[in-house]
């Protein structure tokens, strides 16, 4: 049996993570289960969710959503003369088949273009939302729109429930009180406001910090009913509205901003979403999201060989086109598929926890009286799958060899996709988030099928049907549904529900229409790819968990988390750090450098850094107290272990498993100021996100985190 992580923390107890999840068992969801020390097999919570019970909602009834490409509103030409690819893309709600044909529609919210430069130009809003294709070396600009209004001009509340006691973007503060935690004399209700967005294109290198999505940098719809004094933008909007006209030429104005994109990176596969501070996790919830993909250039495709013969390899395509036609007359045999987990109402509805009880039963002492905020959820497990939109779709194939582009868009879940149960299925990985591996990892021979994907993780597979018998066949999911800490399903933790979260789509098998001309996998040679510098300087890192003693209903004490954070390691020692702290990370413009994190907690984190590719150094365990507990200081214990095969290449997110340090390389080439952060979305909205700067500060940039 493939074990997913070999490190520290493999068969260890179950966390207390897990029991206070236990605590706050309700609703309608299905049993949890671990695995105690001997192997034990005990129920430890359920999975709540909303009235829509998993178990109700057919499955393999609707096909795959193959998103189409998203059109361009024109081409302009930039300072200096080169070509941009220019699109005008808004945010708006709409109501969406999710759920399959016979249930009702769901509200959600979603990108689309609202010009294009031909007639067949499709003006879709969807979610997840249209593909941006691009090409290497080509600069994309996008005027990012806030249209979340109603046909009269009157702002849209959000569909779910927003905590104004985190450290969020605050439009009700004013420009004075903007991206702070407030105070109140009181615990409050959920905002129910004008919606702030800011969209960031994750994995996106070389960008200008005007254009990476800073999470103060938000901005308000534009309404007819904005309450007097609620502040319309971020604390570094009107900053970088300035820095984007002296750089490219391009005004911002109320409910948009235009952001820049040089597309000098790697091809690689990347994506867009909401990155509002405090609201990326309901935000991105709520429906916002797509593929950008970036193709070409000297690492691009035309660099994969066939070692048979020397030329160039032939990957399996075609993928959409702008201006195919919607449904499409085409097959597509390169397709990107966004797994992501929900849960419902029986209306339809989206459901998303109101009140911290729904985590571990905790009703108080809830702020201002304690530590508690009353809406936040630590985490979150939708009960149901979705991919592309759709829960539980299925996707017809040939006996053939297919490009699958896989996304982990979850909540907290962590996926181990599950391609064992698909007889004679060849799966080979040949890429991440940052472009082509160093070779092909064969899935099916080397890891038993399985692949391990944090949040915000991407994967190049080809999937090889050709020897799969004609029929149809489930591709199952046995991650955890409850916080990951690596280890073996089925040794170390339960795997997810067999009959719910523990499948992804169904694939139907059926002859291939004509020979396939793709080069087998094993035979590729991927584009070689020049290793960074060797660093300069080494970055300990901390990642921290805060907790306090709350009360459940019956009065009893409940120990639980009342933020994740980040911090720095001071001579051993781990000190956290706030949002709006000090930057503290501070490296140079050409510099290299080896970020270290020391993850102190109990669980994953999936660790993300904004504006620079990183290269896996590799991991090692840390020395343990008599409790099991990162002992202080902080100590490596020497058991120093090589990046996984699938984490070969470049990257911009990576596991941090508990109990070690993990190591990443990274050049930082533009100067600005960026964020690093965890991409288990509730915990990024509190408190585990740092800025950090390249370069000295600018002149006339915000405060305090200067």
């Amino acid at each position: 049996m493939t074990e997913i992580r070999n490190g520290a923390g493999a068969g260890r107890p179950i966390s207390r993570r897990a029991f206070i999840a236990a605590a706050g068992a309700a609703g309608a969801g299905f049993v949890l289960y671990a695995v105690l020390p001997g192997g034990e097999r005990v129920a430890v919570a359920e999975i709540p969710g909303g009235t829509l019970l998993p178990d109700t909602v057919p499955k393999f009834q609707t096909p795959l959503l193959i998103p189409p490409v998203m059109p361009r509103a024109g081409t302009i030409v930039a300072q200096g003369g080169k070509n941009v690819d220019y699109y005008e893309i808004s945010m708006r709600q709409f109501a969406q088949q999710i759920l399959p044909a016979g249930l009702p529609a769901t509200t959600v919210w979603g990108y689309g273009a609202v010009a294009s430069a031909k007639k067949r130009g499709l003006l879709l809003h969807n979610a997840p939302s249209l593909t941006i294709e691009s090409r290497w070396n080509r600069p994309v600009r996008i005027k990012w729109i806030n249209d979340l209004v109603d046909e009269h001009g009157i702002h849209l509340q959000h569909l779910l429930p927003v905590d104004p006691t985190l450290h969020w973007a605050n439009p009700p503060g004013g420009v004075d009180g903007r991206d702070s935690r407030p105070t109140f004399d009181s615990t409050p209700d959920a905002y129910d406001g004008p919606v702030p967005i800011v969209t960031h294109l994750h994995g996106a290198a070389g960008v200008g910090d005007e254009s990476d999505g800073y999470p103060e940098a938000w901005y308000l719809p534009v309404a007819d009913d904005i309450p007097a004094g609620f502040a319309t933008e971020g604390t570094w909007y009107e900053f970088f509205a300035g820095k984007a006209s002296a750089e490219h030429a391009v005004d911002w104005g109320p409910g948009y901003a235009v952001f820049h994109y040089p597309n000098d990176q790697r091809e690689s596969t990347l994506w867009y979403h909401d990155h509002t501070l405090g609201m990326t996790r309901l935000n991105v919830y709520a429906g916002p999201a797509g593929f950008f993909l970036v193709r070409g250039g000297p690492e691009g495709s035309d660099a994969v060989l066939d070692s048979r013969s020397g030329a160039t390899a032939v990957l399996p395509g075609p993928a959409p086109k702008e201006n195919d036609k919607f449904p499409p007359n085409k097959t597509y045999y390169e397709i990107p598929i966004a797994v992501q987990d929900r849960s419902f109402n029986a209306d339809g509805s989206l459901f998303y926890p109101d009140t911290r009880v729904f985590f571990d039963g905790i009703v108080g002492d809830y702020i201002p009286l304690g530590e508690f905020s009353p809406i936040w959820n630590p985490e979150f497990f939708g009960n149901m799958i979705m991919a592309n939109g759709n829960t539980w779709p299925f996707q017809v194939v040939e006996q053939r060899r297919y490009r699958l582009r896989f996304l982990n868009g979850c909540q907290s879940r962590f996926l181990i996709l599950d391609f064992s149960a698909i007889p004679g299925a060849e799966v080979w990985q040949i890429g991440n988030e940052g472009g082509y591996l160093a070779a092909p990892v064969n899935l099916t021979a080397d890891h038993d099928g399985r692949l391990l994907m944090g949040l915000s993780e991407r994967a190049d597979l080809i999937v090889d049907f050709t020897g799969v018998p004609v029929g149809s066949y489930v591709l199952g999911n046995v991650g955890p549904d409850e916080p990951f800490g690596g280890g073996v399903p089925g040794v170390d933790f339960e795997p997810s529900d067999a009959a719910s979260t523990g499948q992804v789509m169904e694939f139907r098998v059926v002859p291939a229409v004509a020979p396939d001309p793709t080069t087998p996998p094993q035979y590729l040679v991927l584009p070689a790819r020049t290793p960074l510098p060797a660093e300069t300087f080494t970055r300990p890192l901390a990642l921290i968990e805060k907790s306090a003693i709350g009360f459940d209903a019956d009065g009893q004490p409940v120990e639980g988390p009342t933020e994740a954070v980040l911090g720095i390691v001071d001579d051993g020692v781990p000190v956290p750090l706030d949002w709006d702290d000090e930057v503290t990370d501070n490296p140079q413009v050409g510099d290299t450098e080896v970020w270290e994190f020391v993850n102190t907690t109990g669980d994953a984190h999936p660790m993300h850094i904004h504006e620079a590719a990183f290269e896996v150094v590799g991991r090692e365990g840390l020395v343990l107290d008599d409790e099991g507990e990162v002992a202080v200081p902080v100590l490596p214990d020497g058991s120093v272990r090589p990046p996984e095969p699938w984490e070969t290449g470049v990257k911009d997110s990576v596991i941090s498993y508990p109990g070690e340090v993990t190591r990443v390389r990274l050049t930082f080439a533009r100067p600005g100021q960026f964020v690093w952060h965890c991409h288990i979305v509730e915990h990024e909205d509190n408190e585990m996100m740092r800025p950090y700067r390249i370069g000295s500060e600018q002149p006339g940039q915000p405060g305090p985190s200067t």
